[in-house]
């Protein structure tokens, strides 16, 4: 085991002793887990305080994507586990390219599933990995409970000096040198039910930001259709039965009509959607539809004005 050359103390919420869960270890299994729950409903609140920030991270996100840019997540541990599986999730729900979405974690690939807790502390290995595959146009999102982990803020200086917009997720009030980062999301989770911990309630705070955060930019690319899943493929057999409930859904036709629709749009979901709505021809709404950037709802109002 290595031992670190220097002690660092954490002047964050989440590192100081929670009042309410000193007698943690003498309560019954069932009280054990209310108290934990205690702690977790207090998260949503703390998250919801956060959006007006959060919402200039998605705007910034989807112009970076729609001019061809990317996203790029940065994190350590925990943050940067949360990263890893939020942007693995934006394929197969939303068929997004690959690329829309990079994942920068500490210590690499082989810290996703064993703690490689040192690397946190290397900022210019944060700050080289960001120099290497960022350009300007770009929009990097770090994540960190402390607001302060070396790794993150050296990758996100590293954003700055290239040209590309930044946003920090952190659940520290006291946190400072962020003035350079150009979006702040205050997570202010307060004191974990085990002290510094921050798997707990600060990880579900990230949780819940990343859902958030992708699934908004998803939406404002166009990657929905009212509430609905409208960019996946139909790669196997229970995405094949999501997308014909879904197009039963919207248009009101029989099992029979949309599986048609489907198979003469190649299992393009939107394209047979769009071909259901409006009534136009397969191929006229594959024009629609990438004339509209991918916008179901902009390619059917623009069929039904030239009607």
């Amino acid at each position: 085991m290595t031992v670190p050359r220097q002690a660092v103390h954490v002047d964050s919420p989440t590192e100081r002793r929670n009042p309410r869960t000193t007698d943690l270890d003498q309560l019954s299994t069932l009280d054990l887990l209310r108290s934990i729950n205690a702690e977790d409903r207090l998260v949503p609140d703390a998250v919801a305080a956060a959006l007006p920030a959060l919402a200039t991270a998605v705007d910034l996100a989807a112009e970076a994507l729609r001019t061809g840019h990317r996203v790029h997540y940065v994190g350590a541990g925990t943050s940067g586990r949360m990263a890893s599986l939020d942007a693995a999730e934006l394929a197969p729900t939303y068929n997004a390219p690959p690329d829309w979405f990079v994942v920068h974690h500490a210590g690499g690939s082989s810290a996703l599933h064993s703690a490689v807790e040192d690397a946190e502390d290397d900022e210019e290995g944060g700050a080289a990995e960001i120099a290497r595959s960022v350009e300007r146009g770009d929009f990097v999102l770090g994540l960190t409970a402390s607001g302060r982990t070396p790794y993150v803020l050296g990758a996100l200086r590293a954003a700055g000096a290239v040209g590309a917009r930044s946003g920090l997720v952190f659940s520290n009030p006291h946190a400072d040198g962020l003035s350079d980062i150009d979006v702040l999301v205050e997570v202010d989770t307060g004191p974990e039910a085990i002290a510094g911990s921050t798997r707990m309630k600060a990880g579900t705070a990230q949780k819940l930001v990343l859902t958030a955060f992708s699934t908004a930019v998803m939406v404002k690319l166009g990657r929905t259709y009212s509430n609905l899943m409208v960019s996946m493929r139909a790669t196997n057999a229970k995405l094949r039965g999501r997308t014909l409930r879904i197009l039963r859904e919207t248009t009101g036709l029989d099992m029979h009509e949309c599986s048609e629709a489907l198979d003469e749009a190649q299992g393009d979901l939107k394209v047979a959607l769009v071909h259901l709505l409006s009534g136009v021809e397969t191929e006229h709404a594959a024009t629609a539809l990438a004339e509209a950037d991918g916008h179901v709802r902009q390619a059917l109002m623009t069929l039904r004005a030239t009607v």
